[in-house]
């Protein structure tokens, strides 16, 4: 129901009644939801601010292994929402997540071995999570494995 609310599914939007149903669940110890609650603390979804409680929803959900918990943490620690800016921190939580076949997570460990962002920098070893991303259809890998000369 909550995600229904969140699009506006077969009913009308309502991102803040959504965010009560999340938050509810996540208290609960639903690892999605805590996914899903992160995420409106962290682009403000139905919560009147954002707030550094996100990496906190993040977190709960990757220490139970959840793969877009885990993506989302070293997104936080990437970007310094609710953390110190730590580009080592956040490759170590994308392989972590990659690992376990998440695609945007894939994508974002691609990007850092690319750019040298808390790894060695190697373009085959980009080129590798790139390629694991772009199997499952992620735009974003397509679109730089295209660039480098190396999709299809």
């Amino acid at each position: 129901m909550a995600v229904c609310l969140v699009h506006g599914f077969g009913t009308t939007e309502n991102q803040a009644k959504a965010a009560a149903i999340f938050e509810q669940l996540a208290n609960d110890g639903h690892s999605d939801c805590q996914v899903w609650i992160g995420e409106s603390y962290l682009y403000g979804r139905g919560i009147s601010e954002v707030s550094s409680k996100a990496i906190q929803w993040f977190r709960k959900s990757a220490d139970q292994g959840n793969s877009y918990g885990q993506w989302k943490v070293g997104f936080c620690n990437f970007h310094g929402y609710g953390s110190t800016k730590d580009v080592t921190k956040a490759a170590e939580w994308y392989r972590i997540s990659a690992e376990q076949g998440n695609s945007f997570a894939q994508n974002d460990l691609g990007a850092c071995y690319y750019f040298g962002w808390g790894v060695s920098k190697n373009v085959d070893t980009a080129v590798f999570w790139y390629r694991k991303s772009a199997s499952q259809d992620q735009k974003w890998a397509i679109d730089k494995l295209e660039r480098l000369g190396k999709w299809p």
